[in-house]
């Protein structure tokens, strides 16, 4: 997936786990809610903390839950033991052991501020957040990015759920947005048994790697001709100003003490930043007020870089804006795979055509060797062997150009899509019916039925647990 940053809206054969945390535990089975007693909810920090290889980093006050930041030993490699261990952080949103629980992934660093992710909210459950293998801090010393793939990661939740579905042994639903949504679906396809659903949203599914003409498809009828044209143009311009626009780009790095080593220079940062405007445009902004606001080429430069400030986002395209996200490129270089289209109006202004892919932004002492059967294989599987998962996409999002599709084998699965939505889609912005839908069976996955069959009312909203995060992360990232 070729690199680019916006604001992100933060709304992942069967190996052994026996040792540093424990013995494998069979999938969660349906249970009615019912009030967890005072004492269970009293010592709960003592019960999780007595799970082999726990740690507590701290607990932070919440109204209502409570709330803690872990740490869980985990084995670098679970095929090979010797290989050590690493600490891997994760969050536990605690609410009751008799509520279901949400084993929520954003595929890239966990938060530790709290807050529900959307599934949490619908099922008022309990909720787990894991950081992903390899974002700092939960990264192995000595680093062996060969044991960076979806397959050890998917056995690190596993694990995780392993640990703690003793304490939580309710209904459990798997969720993450975008890489999460990915990440969730993988540990689906390894561990098919541990989840009793799964809700994916906007999760890009790169089954061929090379052939990406989808992409190109969405990118010539998405939106309105006047917005696409527009687009174009402004992105023309943003390289026909190239040398001015360079020299503040330097000039701002200088001040800000950012570099340019992993790509190379500014010059070549910025042109893979035009290169990306069209696909952080449609991934983030709302179409319905964003296409009047693009600039046209006639306006000051300041105007100019304000606005590409604001669609893509200058400091993400140095080393230290793309440091933190160096699992996902080499990910996508090595597994997942990565989107490519075309941008034929910047063609002849292009001084360094081919530089926007993952080994660009992966530094050269890491190899880097693509897997073409990772994606196929957990395509195949979910075609044909979905059980209870649901994936919510956006029409106006780029990354739904390639998404995750059922085949004649899939059960009790589902994908709805939000119209005119991005890549911030979700469960309540489907239209009533597919929301009225959707909402039906996630609570049914979970177990939340009340005596008479009907479901059971959603947790009420709360504005410090449910806002949406804004975190700067890549654009061109899932």
């Amino acid at each position: 997936m070729r690199k680019t940053f916006r604001w992100l809206l933060s709304l992942v054969v069967l190996i052994g786990t026996a040792g540093v945390g424990g013995a494998s535990a069979g999938a969660a089975t349906a249970a009615e809610p019912k009030s967890a007693t005072v004492s269970e909810d009293k010592d709960i920090k003592d019960r999780i903390l007595a799970i082999p290889g726990m740690s507590l980093i701290e607990e932070k006050p919440v109204d209502g839950y409570r709330y803690f930041v872990l740490n869980y030993t985990q084995w670098t490699d679970h095929r090979d033991h010797s290989k050590g261990t690493f600490q891997q952080r994760l969050t536990l949103l605690h609410k009751s052991v008799d509520r279901p629980t949400v084993f929520f992934t954003s595929g890239y660093n966990v938060s530790t501020t709290p807050s529900r992710s959307e599934p949490t909210k619908i099922i008022d459950g309990n909720q787990i957040s894991l950081e992903y293998r390899y974002f700092t801090p939960s990264r192995p010393q000595p680093t062996d990015w060969k044991k960076l793939n979806i397959r050890q990661a998917a056995t690190d939740q596993h694990r995780i759920f392993t640990a703690l579905h003793r304490i939580y042994s309710k209904n459990w639903i798997a969720t993450g947005g975008s890489k999460g949504g990915m990440t969730a679906t993988y540990y689906r396809r390894f561990f098919p048994h541990d989840m009793n659903g799964t809700v994916a949203y906007v999760a890009p599914n790169d089954v061929k790697n090379d052939e990406d003409s989808a992409y190109d498809r969405f990118f010539e009828t998405v939106g309105s001709a006047q917005c696409r044209a527009d687009l174009a143009a402004i992105e023309r311009e943003a390289l026909v100003r190239r040398k001015e626009m360079v020299k503040r780009f330097q000039a701002w790095a200088d001040k800000e003490k950012q570099t340019f080593k992993t790509v190379g220079n500014a010059d070549r940062s910025y042109e893979v930043m035009v290169t990306d405007l069209v696909f952080g445009f449609w991934q983030y902004q709302p179409a319905e007020t964003a296409c009047a606001k693009v600039p046209k080429p006639t306006v000051s430069t300041d105007e100019l870089w304000k606005w590409m400030d604001e669609v893509g986002g200058f400091g993400s395209y140095t080393d230290q804006g793309m440091e933190p996200y160096l699992p996902y490129y080499y990910q996508a270089g090595t597994q997942m795979g990565e989107p490519g289209y075309g941008y034929p109006q910047l063609e002849d202004l292009l001084k360094y055509p081919g530089i926007n892919n993952s080994r660009t932004f992966v530094p050269k002492d890491i190899p880097m060797r693509f897997d073409a059967r990772a994606m196929p294989d957990v395509d195949r599987w979910v075609r044909h062997h979905a059980t209870r998962m649901m994936f919510v996409n956006g029409q106006y999002d780029p990354w739904s150009s390639e998404h995750f599709r059922l085949g004649k084998g899939a059960r009790d699965s589902y994908v709805f899509t939000v119209p005119g939505g991005n890549h911030g889609s979700n469960i309540a912005k489907l239209k009533d019916a597919d929301r009225t839908k959707a909402t039906a069976e996630l609570l049914d996955w979970a177990g939340v039925r009340a005596p008479g069959g009907t479901p059971t009312a959603q947790a009420p909203y709360d504005k410090k647990l449910d806002r949406q995060e804004i975190r700067r992360m890549p654009m061109l990232q899932p």
